[in-house]
């Protein structure tokens, strides 16, 4: 995958994402759903959800894999986005895949990630991950991106 621009901030992570969606003639009502950690990943999906909350697209949480645990991200007055209810069903025309599933530890693979995206031919696979995680941990070999949006966080600096 070529690198098509240098952003920063949090900004330069949600403003690709949010203009992504813009261009992709999706219909209103499409579903978008993220698949990720639970905790780790959640607010980081809650940040790019709130990027397109003015755009007329159901979106959804799927904790790791795991899709009857799925919930809707609706947003909350005053507070941003929050995960909620139940969706009706899973039909998604985007599915991001979050890059905490590609870290050491967590029992998901780039397989059965790759077999999740079969079951929607029809989605756009997006990949949003942090510190060159899905090619450190071989994804990018597996999976083609629509679109990545690799962030890095370097340096942290703690004071006290």
């Amino acid at each position: 995958m070529d690198v098509k621009e240098h952003l920063k901030g949090v900004p330069g992570i949600l403003r690709p994402f949010k203009e992504y969606l813009d261009t992709t003639g999706l219909p209103e009502g499409a579903q978008i759903v993220y698949y990720g950690c639970p905790g780790t990943c959640t607010p980081f999906i809650e940040l790019l959800a709130f990027a397109i909350r003015k755009l007329p697209f159901e979106q959804v949480f799927v904790p790791f894999l795991e899709e009857e645990k799925a919930r809707e991200i609706s947003p909350a007055a005053g507070i941003g986005m929050q995960i909620g209810d139940r969706p009706k069903g899973i039909d998604p025309q985007v599915v991001v895949i979050m890059g905490g599933l590609a870290m050491p530890n967590i029992e998901v693979t780039a397989e059965e990630t790759a077999a999740l995206l079969a079951k929607y031919p029809q989605a756009r696979p997006v990949g949003v991950c942090f510190m060159s995680m899905f090619e450190k941990a071989g994804w990018t070999e597996r999976i083609t991106f629509d679109l990545l949006i690799d962030a890095t966080i370097d340096p942290v600096t703690i004071y006290q």
